[in-house]
């Protein structure tokens, strides 16, 4: 009867609001990362280890730690995980060594995977079908207002008084998302269906699943080596201050959230069309940053308009996982979705590691061709499987 009284609008919004709460969380070390260099006197490339190696746990603890909770009642999840997050930030917070401060990002990390995994499920099954991708983005809305919100706010607590107290601030932000997740989620969410080690080679097995992937993680990634290093990018490059780069950060923010919405329903009909047109125009704002990437309001658009694009493919792939997932593997939907949630981090991993790269080299003006070269690859593999999909209805 639960079920029934409690709206798929609400169990959205509490999704949304776990979300924020994680989202605020992978993202907050690119606006603190110069506080974070000065605090234990690390490089930018030993830095940018708090998002490759957040990313590196979210891409792990997806599908194995979704393996081994097939069995959980869901709600009960959900709030296990937030208490998890809640663990690993307060690691962060208190950490006196960098190493410590990487240990509790894994910890958040593992919850994230595990948290986006189940989220993505179950958006799109509490919804009619023709609104799926919509779903996925209103759940994902929780991270783009993050981006909006959180990360500037959290930069700003860093600054005014110190980066741990920008983990102090997502431990509060990870109470209210558990709060949620205990009042608005439904107990009788439907159980996931037993996953086991197997159901990893039936998925790879399948090549437009593995497909989805690979375009995933090189088209969702193309994004961070640039972004990874967005706040020395704007300082450094283009000559805004730490004032100012927080309020750059709360307008593309904004950018994110409508790229966000707009690919959500851009993405309900035809995804992997929309999908194509979205990796083209990520390629040219990438260019234009490139372009500008020495001067001071051209380059602040083309920073912004790269996140536009940024957040607009995320329901687009999601969603077509989970539909090639339920033609090709029906008894393993989770475990694929776990797998394409890894793929956006993989994507991150390789992004943040090559900008990482170059900005350990003086090369930071290549960071834009990086993300570019990741696409050009991810849009060859898009008319692939376009080509794979047509032949296949003739």
């Amino acid at each position: 009867m639960q079920n029934k009284k409690i709206s798929p609008t609400w169990t959205l919004a509490a999704l949304a609001i776990s979300a924020f709460a994680i989202g605020s969380a992978e993202f907050i070390s690119v606006g603190i990362m110069p506080l974070i260099i000065k605090s234990f006197d690390v490089t930018i490339a030993q830095a940018g280890l708090t998002v490759s190696l957040y990313a590196m746990g979210v891409m792990l603890g997806a599908p194995i730690l979704t393996t081994l909770t097939t069995k959980f009642n869901r709600k009960n999840l959900l709030i296990g995980i937030m208490i998890s997050f809640i663990i690993g930030n307060t690691i962060a917070a208190l950490a006196p060594t960098f190493i410590i401060l990487l240990i509790g990002r894994i910890i958040s990390a593992l919850a994230h995977g595990l948290f986006m995994t189940i989220a993505s499920v179950v958006a799109a099954d509490v919804v009619a079908p023709n609104k799926r991708a919509s779903a996925i983005a209103v759940m994902f809305t929780g991270l783009t207002v993050a981006t909006v919100t959180g990360v500037p706010l959290g930069t700003y607590i860093g600054q005014i008084l110190n980066w741990r107290s920008s983990f102090i601030f997502l431990i509060l932000l990870g109470l209210i998302g558990m709060i949620g997740s205990i009042i608005l989620v439904p107990k009788n969410l439907p159980k996931a269906q037993p996953s086991n080690a197997s159901g990893f080679w039936r998925i790879l097995k399948q090549p437009k699943l593995l497909l989805i992937i690979l375009i995933t993680a090189l088209g969702y990634g193309a994004t961070y080596p640039v972004y990874t290093y967005i706040s020395s990018i704007l300082k450094n490059q283009m000559g805004w201050s730490d004032s100012a780069i927080v309020i750059i950060l709360v307008v593309y923010g904004l950018a994110v959230a409508i790229g966000n919405t707009l690919g959500g329903r851009l993405a309900n009909v035809k995804p992997l069309n929309a999908l194509l047109k979205m990796f083209v125009g990520l390629g040219v704002a990438l260019f234009l940053v490139w372009i500008s990437l020495n001067t001071h309001y051209f380059g602040l658009v083309a920073v912004l308009l790269m996140g536009l694009f940024a957040f607009m493919n995320v329901p687009g792939l999601q969603l077509y996982m989970l539909q090639l997932a339920e033609e090709l593997t029906p008894s393993e939907v989770n475990l694929a979705s776990s797998l394409n949630i890894s793929a956006f981090n993989i994507g991150i991993i390789i992004g943040s590691t090559v900008g990482g790269f170059a900005a350990s080299n003086d090369m930071i003006a290549m960071t834009p061709w990086m993300g570019i070269a990741m696409l050009v690859i991810g849009i060859l593999l898009i008319f692939y499987l376009m080509r794979s999909v047509s032949a296949e209805k003739q």
